[in-house]
């Protein structure tokens, strides 16, 4: 019997590939495709799917907040998620949203299928660097650290800012006002008692927030 997947990433390049790697295995099969948030969400209700290998970010509902509206859709359904963003930024929220697995699009390529069958069987899928991070988060030392106090949202826009995008184009991208993004960068600031854009940029960096390699 075959797994469905849903395939939710806005680049046409990646889900042909998937769709291609998918092929050749006999029990995997790429029965839906979303380009983004709201179309991911639409597929999401239309029917049960086995399970669900999502790209963190896409236009329109995306990232943490996608994960929660489909799993308040389908609680049930396994979320892989694949995604270009380092571990370290979006592993762990992503898992205490409801995700049962994290896979770096830069892992190594034999990685991809063992982990969508293992999420699809109801199983967890996570790397040993994953591991870690889960390890730490749930120690007192995680808690104490400032970016752990952001809210989703906030750490969504603390990484916008840090890469470099102004408050016009991230309240283009996550569909806010910019009075609103504005409200956020302040909150990030009073929270991490931070207060310019270098700041957040210096730590981000000095924890492992930030890969510089990547646009």
């Amino acid at each position: 019997m075959s797994i469905s997947v849903l395939v939710a990433d806005d680049h046409a390049i990646i889900r042909d590939g998937l769709r291609k790697i998918l092929a050749d295995t006999e029990d995997l099969i790429v029965a839906g495709e979303a380009c983004d948030g709201n179309a991911a969400l639409e597929q999401v209700r239309s029917r049960n799917w086995d399970m669900m290998l999502m790209d963190l970010s896409m236009p329109g509902r995306h990232g943490i907040e996608l994960i929660r509206l489909v799993k308040a859709e389908r609680p049930k359904l396994p979320i892989l998620i694949f995604s270009m963003h380092p571990e370290e930024q979006f592993a762990v929220r992503s898992i205490r949203a409801g995700a049962s697995g994290y896979l770096s699009k830069e892992s190594d390529s034999n990685l991809l299928v063992p982990a969508i069958r293992k999420v699809a069987s109801g199983g967890v899928f996570i790397s040993p660097r994953v591991a870690e991070l889960l390890a730490t988060a749930i120690s007192p030392r995680f808690d104490s650290m400032p970016h752990t106090q952001l809210s989703d949202r906030e750490f969504e826009i603390f990484g916008e800012i840090v890469r470099g995008t102004s408050l016009t184009d991230i309240a283009a991208k996550l569909s806010l006002s910019i009075k609103t993004v504005s409200t956020h960068k302040s909150n990030i600031f009073a929270k991490m008692n931070l207060t310019s854009n270098v700041d957040l940029f210096r730590y981000a960096v000095e924890h492992e927030l930030l890969d510089l390699t990547r646009e």
